[in-house]
């Protein structure tokens, strides 16, 4: 009814809709998954989503296998399986090779059995403390790992998305899904070149970046540590930190109270400032003005002579130096978090967020691009990729993190886990695996029969699995397959198809499945790789329908292209992940990025023509 009375053609409305998505996406203002509840809204209203099939996607298969899939990443994650492999990664020398097919290797392999991001999140820690051990340059490890666990995900039906989206449309249309194994021989072959190409030649294509590998480094934390005096005549006599924030209406971070030789971290002081009181806290020659003249806190003076060089350094320089101590910050808790980008944080400042009120958070400085920002931190507006230093509770630092949507990427201590868990969950694991190759369960049962039996035998706290779960790639997924479909409904994947087949008639087969390749190469990389696989499986089975060929090369080669996003850093959230502890720029991800897609697509399409002849 509703097309009637705009008077367009279902194909056209759906065009419309997906153009008006995909500029969305890529314009970034609004988050994926706001853009597909809109996209599935918008369907609805215009009669191309049946109303009551709207949420139907909530309760796809392939929507409960992803879910069930990062509920068990995480158990592998608490159950010590990775921390085991990490441990073995981290002591492969300093030679840059060998460093990088340990990495990359071990990130290959880990995101063929669980979420390649959580492979990723895993290693990046490792990466980092690795780089700092034997200062290499962070640059030349972080996006080689990333597109290493996009490679990965591609040898099994549970590495990534795509596979899981793939194999249930295969499952919808000829009645046979694909199996947990069905990929893995181009997936395999894929990887293994691929990782060959990245160890051997591609990391001399990633740009060497002076990003640093610690916090020490990357915000010179001991120039901006300074030490103010409470005096009787202060302002700051007789407040409490939070008010002395009110006062100064600004988020300077007081990482300490010194009183009678006593040190207590900020978080945890909440008495009243004193006469005597010492406060250690980050600020820059422009909060020490603000702090003199609206509180009347002022340096302590140097006990020793200053150098006569001194007087040689400009007013701002100078002014800095009297305020700095070398202070010792052993047990402040320092963090490092990178902000990701499905984090609450983006776009939003630290008043909005109320990191103190809310998580017990002090924000210390903030790095983007491998550089620490210099403004305010109250008008910073967190970026993805951010790198972040932070101050908190021992105790609850990592639970806070984990809800804001933040990497911890420094102080991540190794540990081993419980054997019996560990062991457990291996055991859960490979039922689950012999169940669905043996076709005793469907993959989304049992997956989902695997999460549910690790969370009721203590494998995972419940909490640790339902925030394992990545609710805005759920949402993505399940807004977008009735989207899909209606592109298939509508007659709009047709039309799509017949155009790809009027341009490929003249030439072999072999050529339209490059073009679909790299047309969906090139849509992953400007939008989620989970929505192109989406938007590209009924165009593929429509050109396979109008060939008169066999549907399953073209979903292959839909899956694999669709996991191909290394051209941009907004193409994958683990290309997203390493933009700001690698110190890359947009437009550095190309550089590596489209000599290994041309390896992807030479090794892959005639592995996929062998295995899946048309």
């Amino acid at each position: 009814m509703a097309m009637e009375a705009i008077g367009l053609a279902p194909s056209t409305l759906i065009f419309i809709v997906l153009g008006l998505t995909l500029v969305a996406f890529v314009w970034g203002r609004f988050r994926y998954d706001l853009v597909a509840l809109t996209a599935l809204f918008a369907s609805v209203m215009l009669g191309l989503v049946p109303a009551d099939s709207a949420f139907a996607g909530f309760g796809h298969p392939a929507v409960i296998t992803v879910a069930a899939v990062l509920v068990l990443s995480r158990g592998f994650e608490r159950s010590g399986v990775v921390d085991i492999i990490s441990n073995q990664v981290l002591k492969v020398g300093d030679r840059l090779v060998l460093q990088l097919l340990a990495l990359v290797g071990t990130v290959v392999v880990l995101s063929g059995i669980m979420n390649n991001v959580g492979a990723l999140a895993l290693l990046l820690p490792v990466a980092m403390r690795l780089a700092r051990e034997h200062n290499t340059s962070p640059s030349l490890l972080l996006m080689p790992l990333a597109f290493g666990s996009l490679l990965g995900g591609l040898t099994t039906l549970i590495g990534t998305p795509p596979n899981i989206i793939i194999s249930s449309y295969r499952g919808s249309v000829t009645g046979e899904n694909f199996g947990m194994f069905s990929f893995s021989p181009v997936g395999v072959a894929v990887a293994v070149v691929g990782l060959a190409f990245i160890v051997l030649i591609g990391w001399r294509l990633t740009p060497k970046r002076n990003a640093k590998s610690s916090a020490e480094e990357m915000f010179d934390t001991a120039n901006y540590l300074v030490e103010l005096n409470v005096t009787k005549d202060s302002k700051a006599n007789g407040l409490t930190l939070p008010q002395l924030r009110d006062e100064l209406e600004e988020t300077i971070p007081v990482l300490a109270v010194v009183r009678d030789d006593n040190r207590r971290a900020g978080y945890s002081f909440h008495g009243i400032l004193q006469e005597g009181d010492i406060l250690l806290l980050e600020a820059g020659p422009d909060d020490l003005k603000l702090l003199e003249d609206k509180v009347g806190l002022s340096a302590v003076a140097e006990p020793e002579e200053k150098d006569e060089d001194a007087s040689k350094e400009d007013e701002g320089e100078a002014e800095s130096s009297e305020g700095r101590q070398p202070v010792d910050t052993e047990g402040l808790q320092l963090i490092e978090a990178v902000v990701r980008n499905d984090s609450m944080m983006n776009n939003r400042s630290v008043r909005q967020l109320r990191l103190n009120q809310q998580f017990g958070l002090h924000l210390v400085a903030v790095a983007r691009d491998g550089s620490r920002l210099k403004q305010r931190l109250r008008d910073i507006r967190f970026q993805t990729g951010d790198v972040l230093l932070l101050q908190g509770s021992e105790n609850e630092i990592s639970d806070s993190l984990s809800t804001l949507g933040c990497l911890p990427l420094a102080n991540r201590e190794l540990q081993l886990g419980q054997p019996r868990k560990l062991v457990i969950s291996i055991g859960i694991f490979a039922l689950a695996i012999v169940a669905m190759l043996l076709d005793l369960l469907p993959a989304a049962v049992a997956m989902g029969c695997a999460a549910l039996i690790s969370l009721l035998i203590g494998v995972l706290p419940l909490r640790d699995g339902y925030q394992a779960i990545d609710g805005p790639v759920i949402v993505l997924l399940a807004a977008m397959i009735p989207v899909g479909e209606a592109l298939e409904t509508s007659g709009g994947a047709t039309i799509v198809a017949n155009i790809l087949l009027d341009f490929g008639a003249q030439w072999p087969i072999f050529i339209s499945l490059i073009g679909l390749f790299v047309l969906t190469m090139l849509l992953s990389n400007v939008v989620n790789n989970a929505a192109a696989a989406l938007l590209m499986a009924p165009i593929s089975a429509s050109l396979a329908q109008g060939f008169n060929v066999s549907l399953d090369p073209f979903l292959m080669v839909v899956a694999v292209s669709a996991s191909c996003a290394f051209l941009t850093p907004i193409g994958h959230q683990s290309n997203t992940l390493v933009l700001g502890p690698g110190g890359y720029r947009f437009g550095d991800y190309w550089k590596l990025g489209l000599p290994l897609s041309i390896v992807v697509l030479v090794v892959a399409l005639p592995v996929i023509l062998w295995v899946w002849p048309l």
